[in-house]
């Protein structure tokens, strides 16, 4: 698993930035950047290529492709930077998959973590997730897409993408860098493993369903101060689900972005504001 690293290597305080489904960690260059620049002390920002997403490396068997499998590459991780420089101070940002994982990270007891997670940044998601909202992912997750070059590219991935809100030429094309790699015949496709939608399309209703009791249950044992992000016309966090998020477990303080939907990218200058403020109030 490749991870990208911003600040001081050694800095006791670490935040880490863990994306979205089909992202991968250079979706936190802009946060990156500024949380290093308004710290008040050295602090190390990681930035993990979750498996089977950008540099590293993809599994032979899909059906790993899942939440349990992503906390326990994570909590790897974590102990690799515990063993180069102690950690003494923890923050995490998780958007909609990275915010899952950061659940299962800071709601399940006795996981050998460095030390307990300060605070958390869940983007957009939450223990209830929207069928619609996977049924539209679903229909472009995993799709032999090829393109003949990175404007091509960013155009295709502007088509699937716009719930992500305004965004100017230069941050998108920034945003879709990172989410393409040339290939040896010569034209681009996505930087991830398109088997990651075996088990996203096994999914029903059903097991969605059964699966929010256990979520729920993480989200009630999270002791870490809880921001929740959420755009405000989101198909994937209901308000609803965002409203008893801050009434039980944590209770997450809510903000939510006007005209952006499923997923704040976390690039432009309100909502960078915000997380920074945040952790590092």
């Amino acid at each position: 698993m490749v991870w990208w690293e911003w600040g001081d290597p050694h800095a006791p305080s670490v935040v880490v930035c863990v994306h979205g489904l089909a992202r991968q960690g250079r979706d936190f260059d802009v946060l990156a950047r500024n949380l290093v620049a308004a710290a008040s002390e050295p602090v190390r920002v990681v930035c993990p290529d979750v498996v089977g997403r950008g540099r590293s490396d993809w599994l032979s068997d899909p059906a790993g492709y899942q939440i349990p499998q992503y906390v326990s590459d994570l909590l790897t991780m974590l102990g690799a930077l515990q063993a180069r420089a102690p950690v003494r101070v923890l923050d995490w940002v998780g958007t909609s998959m990275g915010g899952l994982i950061g659940m299962g990270i800071c709601g399940t007891p006795d996981l050998p973590l460095p030390v307990p997670v300060r605070r958390l940044v869940l983007n957009d998601v939450g223990p209830v997730i929207e069928w619609q909202a996977l049924a539209r992912i679903g229909a472009y997750l995993g799709r032999p897409d090829r393109f003949t070059d990175l404007e091509h590219a960013s155009h295709a991935l502007w088509d699937i993408s716009q719930s992500f809100g305004p965004h100017n030429p230069e941050q998108w094309r920034e945003l879709c860098r990172h989410m393409v790699r040339l290939t040896e015949q010569g034209d681009w496709v996505l930087h991830y493993d398109p088997a990651i939608a075996v088990p996203f399309r096994a999914l029903t209703p059903q097991q969605a369903q059964a699966g929010e009791a256990a979520l729920w249950m993480a989200y009630d044992a999270i002791q870490a101060d809880t921001l929740l992000l959420r755009g405000a016309v989101s198909d994937l966090l209901s308000r609803a689900t965002a409203v008893q998020m801050g009434q039980r477990g944590p209770r997450a303080r809510c903000i939510e972005f006007e005209g952006v939907g499923h997923a704040p990218t976390l690039v432009a200058a309100d909502q960078v504001g915000q997380v920074v403020r945040f952790l590092q109030r």
